[in-house]
């Protein structure tokens, strides 16, 4: 009788592991999933768009979320968010690195020598914004004398550019926007060969658009350079250091990476331009992705 019994619930168990299958192996499963965080800046655009087409091809299923500067670091603070790919170093985020940092791992630099500041197009007479001082009624916009037309009111550059307002003694309106607002005011500019000071980044995909030059910050109260540094919520290296690997190998150049965006701007489409940039640049997403999957969480 025992030994019936035995193979009656021998039995049930086997039925038991085919009617739910999926207790085998849960583990494996999950650590195919991940959710990017992705603000809306250009730069952050491409890259999160061509590394979801990238980890979509090796079998990972990650989600893009959309999210605003503060939240791309508190989500990764809380764990909300796996994995962000921009974070400006050491200077630029120290401040919201300071209130989130201590919870976000920091990893390698895919890009290096960033730079922001008031831009103008080459057409422009002055080179510096010592000299917009001396000419600031010649520079009107949205209705206003002397503007300078910004982007996004709690960005680091918009406070980095109410400081210079200051330190310049400047009587120009720095307008809030957004950086398609800006842009399209840039745009009507450049095609009138208006004059306009704008608020603008490297990388931007408007330099490899049009001729354009920042102008020089003696007093350096714009911060001068920073590497852009990909970061994730802690222990996502044990999760997933495949993937970390090859993040850590993935290096642009200022071309490279305005190609990608200028690609993606012409396309109108972020995934239907990042596909179509990676079809044409294979081999360098290649070399990142041949890289060791050993990493430094």
């Amino acid at each position: 009788m025992g030994r019936i019994m035995s193979v009656v619930a021998a039995t049930i168990i086997v039925f038991g592991l085919l009617v739910h299958p999926i207790n085998v192996h849960p583990v494996s499963a999950q650590q195919r999933n991940m959710t990017i965080g992705m603000t809306n800046w250009a730069e952050n655009i491409a890259v999160a768009n061509l590394w979801t087409i990238l980890l979509e091809e090796r079998g990972y299923q990650p989600e893009l979320r959309s999210v605003d500067r503060v939240l791309a670091f508190s989500g990764l603070a809380r764990g909300d968010i796996d994995l962000g790919l921009e974070t400006w170093l050491p200077k630029t985020d120290k401040s919201v690195m300071d209130r989130f940092g201590k919870s976000i791992e920091v990893h390698d630099s895919w890009y290096k020598g960033t730079r922001q500041g008031f831009v103008v197009p080459s057409y422009v007479s002055i080179d510096s914004i010592r000299e917009l001082s001396e000419h600031e009624t010649d520079f009107p916009a949205a209705g206003e004398q002397a503007a300078i037309v910004g982007i996004d009111p709690g960005s680091s550059l918009m406070q980095m550019a109410e400081k210079v307002l200051k330190t310049y003694d400047l009587d120009m309106t720095l307008i809030n926007s957004s950086e398609t607002g800006m842009m399209s005011a840039l745009a009507r500019a450049y095609r009138d060969k208006a004059p306009i000071v704008v608020t603008l980044w490297s990388p931007h995909w408007a330099f490899a658009q049009y001729d354009l030059k920042y102008l020089e910050d003696t007093e350096n109260d714009f911060g001068g350079s920073d590497d852009i540094h990909l970061m994730s919520r802690a222990g996502f290296g044990q999760d997933f250091p495949e993937v970390l690997g090859w993040l850590n190998a993935w290096d642009m150049s200022d071309a490279q990476l305005g190609s990608l965006m200028l690609t993606i701007e012409q396309a109108g489409n972020a995934e239907a331009g990042a596909r179509k940039w990676l079809s044409e640049n294979r081999s360098l997403a290649d070399g990142w992705l041949a890289a060791n999957s050993k990493t430094n969480p």
